[in-house]
């Protein structure tokens, strides 16, 4: 069993913390500054390999400052075509590091991120999809609409169908918004589990020096299939992921 973390190790854990946001915000600032400059003389496809540039240092700067790793399998499973990405949400982690693994992704969003000083506002250079998540039709209609345009335009489009971070080992919930764009789309899904709260707990500053266990799954199709049963299978498949995590952490 994975032994409880003492005084001394939150302690440690918390002045980690400190370094990390000072490193995390002083690059945020920076790098934005960077990208309002450049973004007048620079296409979509330069704008987003520049700013995914930060989510690599921001990743990096995590292992350096907190001690957080990851490992990942599946990666035979990209393609680089346009797809939908399904993953569950446990923190800020994974919209930092999924977006370093395709070539073009757009984010599903609440829209009052896009207000953040520096950061919501060099957000909007890479095509989000903001949504109001107090209209859940309006929202819906938006994702398909506007997300079969990204898809058009060949962006994947990056999915958080729980709607909301969940905290690690609670049970999860999928909406079927994802699904129903990808059958509009005619594309792929590719479901993405991970366990990234238990280093990076959504909604706290403090993090925590562990091993992040990432999984891509195979694309499944969505020709012919009916978004119900295409979610009840994407969520099943992260779900046996999670248990699986869970079981190798406590082994």
């Amino acid at each position: 069993m994975k032994a409880e973390r003492g005084p001394l190790q939150q302690l440690a854990a918390a002045l980690r913390s400190v370094i990390f946001y000072t490193g995390y915000g002083l690059s945020v600032c920076l790098h934005c500054m960077f990208m309002f400059a450049i973004a007048p003389f620079a296409d979509y496809p330069r704008r987003y390999r520049m700013m995914v540039a930060w989510n690599r240092f921001a990743i990096r700067w995590a292992r350096v400052a907190c001690g957080i790793h990851y490992r990942i399998q599946g990666l035979e499973n990209l393609s680089g075509r346009p797809c939908v990405v399904v993953s569950n949400h446990q923190s800020s982690w994974e919209t930092i590091f999924l977006i370093t693994l395709f070539p073009q992704v757009c984010i599903l969003l609440k829209k009052e991120l896009l207000s953040i000083p520096f950061f919501g506002w060099a957000l909007r250079l890479l095509r989000p999809i903001a949504i109001a998540r107090d209209n859940p039709r309006a929202a819906l209609k938006q994702l398909v609409e506007q997300g079969a345009a990204r898809l058009g335009q060949g962006n994947s489009v990056l999915v958080f169908p729980e709607g909301t971070r969940v905290e690690s080992g609670q049970a999860i919930r999928f909406t079927r918004g994802a699904a129903q764009l990808a059958i509009r789309g005619g594309v792929e899904i590719l479901c993405v589990a991970h366990d990234a709260g238990k280093c990076w707990p959504g909604r706290r500053l403090i993090k925590f020096p562990g091993t992040i266990n990432v999984a891509i799954s195979a694309p499944l199709s969505s020709t012919g299939a009916d978004a119900a049963a295409l979610t009840r299978e994407a969520q099943s498949w992260i779900e046996a992921r999670l248990v699986e995590f869970s079981s190798a952490d406590q082994a």
